[in-house]
Formats: structure tokens, sequence, C-alpha cells
């Protein structure tokens, strides 16, 4: 049986940028290592926080590692448990919704320090009155807008019946592309890697862009240097998947594998990560594409007479032994 679950918005793209998995990552790039040191960091942060409210770098910190720690170590893994731990599954992914959630109530309220209106603009969900504060941004609240964009996006895509979150859409792409536009080349192409799931994910309607998936996709490898193996996969899953382009799918995901975390040690964790979800997607191709794996099919031309019409092949078959 083909599995049909929603694609989140980031599947597991989201780069490590948190001063303290950086320091983790120099130590060791296992994942499993690291996702267990990050519920102390975060117990630790948010009780620096309660006396330490103002601290815009605390609060950055704070707010993208409940980000991250929900999509690279809760939700990703979830991602990749078999069907039939369902209950299981759904349990992680109602737990990873909850860490975005507070990552982004952490992100929205520095902010609103930083910049009075902000909460009352975006829970408005009105995209004019968001670029109004907007407009007040500049460079160095890239990442703030990045990861609170990325966090409720994520948690929207864990439940489309977020009516709240959904009346915001519009408001977080202008939150997206504000900063795009204040710091294009932000991580190494990191936007431009999440524009690819963005524009592919949602109706064009609302504010999907799939006229934009390609060149965004194209300047993220660009940017990444061709080291990354993130943009890869995204536009395996957002693209090539749901377009059942198996040979797209497939090249896709090889590159990413073929990437030397080595020549990149800055980004190892976060290449580690995307490559093994490569592979994953790989071992389970005939999950994703008609015509692999378990749902077998036949073509129809194999059961054709040299007339177009179907044999009459039942006529083997007797009858009277019925």
């Amino acid at each position: 049986m083909k599995e049909k679950s929603l694609l989140c918005i980031m599947g597991v793209s989201l780069l490590i940028t948190s001063c303290s998995i950086t320091t983790l990552a120099m130590r060791s790039s296992n994942p499993e290592f690291i996702g267990r040191q990050i519920p102390g960091i975060l117990e630790k942060n948010e009780r620096k926080l309660k006396t330490n409210p103002d601290d815009q770098a605390l609060i950055l910190e704070t707010g993208s590692l409940y980000v991250i720690y929900a999509n690279v170590f809760v939700q990703g893994p979830a991602e990749m448990l078999p069907s039939y731990e369902f209950d299981r599954k759904e349990a992680e992914k109602t737990k990873a919704r909850t860490y975005y959630l507070r990552g982004v109530e952490i992100l929205d309220a520095g902010l609103e320090k930083k910049y009075p209106g902000f909460a009352e603009a975006y829970d408005s969900g009105d995209a004019d009155e968001m670029r109004r504060v907007m407009a007040r941004t500049v460079k160095e609240d890239t990442a703030y807008l990045y990861w609170s964009t990325a966090g409720s996006l994520c948690a929207y895509s864990l439940n489309p019946m977020d009516f709240d979150l959904g009346m915001k859409i519009k408001a977080l792409k202008v939150m997206i592309d504000r900063a795009y536009e204040l710091d294009p080349d932000f991580n190494r192409g990191a936007i431009d890697d999440f524009y690819v799931l963005f524009y592919a994910s949602l109706p064009e309607g609302i504010a999907g862009d799939k006229s934009m998936i390609d060149e965004h996709f194209k300047r993220a490898v660009e940017k990444s240097g061709g080291l990354l193996a993130g943009p890869y996969v995204s536009y395996a899953q957002t693209v090539a998947r749901p377009n059942q382009d198996y040979e797209g799918f497939k090249e896709n995901l090889e590159k990413a594998l073929a990437i030397d975390p080595n020549k990149d040690k800055d980004n190892r964790l976060v290449n580690t990560i995307n490559q093994k979800k490569a592979q994953y997607l790989l071992d389970n191709i005939e999950n994703y594409f008609i015509g692999f794996g378990d749902d077998a099919w036949v073509d129809d031309e194999e059961w054709l007479d040299e007339d177009g019409l179907w044999d009459d092949w039942d006529e083997e078959i007797d009858y009277s032994e019925l």
C-alpha cells in the first residue's frame, strides 16, 4: 500500500545553526548523541530566559533550537517509523508540533520586543500590516524571520486543520520574503531551499508558486557549493515524488549520498542527517511510486491480442472441474 502522508513543509532540511549544537557537532556527528543532549540545553535556556527575558541572543538560540529539535530529532525519526507503529509515529508528531509552537512563541515574543506592533500584525494575518512591520527589520533579523516562519509552517503541516495558523500563511510569506530580501545568501542558500519546499507544498492560491521552484533549487545548490545534501533531498521529496518522477527522485537522492560530509565540516552533522534520510527514501522507494513494490500491476498490452482485444485467456480453464 502506498504511503499517503502529508509532506512536512520542511522535511529534515533545516540547517543547524544554533551555537549549542554547533559546539556539540564539533565533538560528534552522531545525530543520536546530539539529539539526547538538546533537551537539557533547552531546559537550561528556559531557566536563563526567566532571569534574562530581554537577551536577544538567548531568545534566538532557544527559539531556533526548539524548531531544530522538533524537525531533525523528533519529527524526522518519526517519519521513518514503519507503518505498523502508527500510534507511536502520531505521538511523536504531536510532540514535534508542541516543540515547534514553543520555539515560535519564544521567537515571536523576541520580535515583539524589538518591533512593537509585530504581534498585532501577525495575529491579524494581514499581509499589508505585516509588510509595514517588516519594513523596520534589518539584516540581523534574518535568522529570527527564518526560524519563526519555518517553525510555524512545520507546525501547520502537522495539523492542517489549525485554522488559526492557516489564516497566517500570507503573513508568514511576507516574513520569509523579507528575510530573503535582507540576506539572500543566509546560511548558504537556506532560504532558497526553504522556498523549494514552501512553493511545492502550498497551493498557488494560498502562497505557492511552482514556477519558481527550479530557480530556487538551482540557487540553493550554487550557494552551498554543491556540498549540502539538503537541497537534493528537498527536491526529491517535494518535486520529483509528487510528480511521480522516479528518475529525478533517484538521481537527486544519489547526488545527496555522493557528497562527502568531511568536505564541509561545519555542516557535517546536517549532511549526515540528510544522507540518512536520502538512504531511507531510496530503500523505501516502493512506497512512493505506483508500480513498485507490493502494489502489483500489469501492463494491459500484455493481455491484448493483435487486434487490440482482450485475449480469451480463460478458455484454458476447465469450468467442469469447478
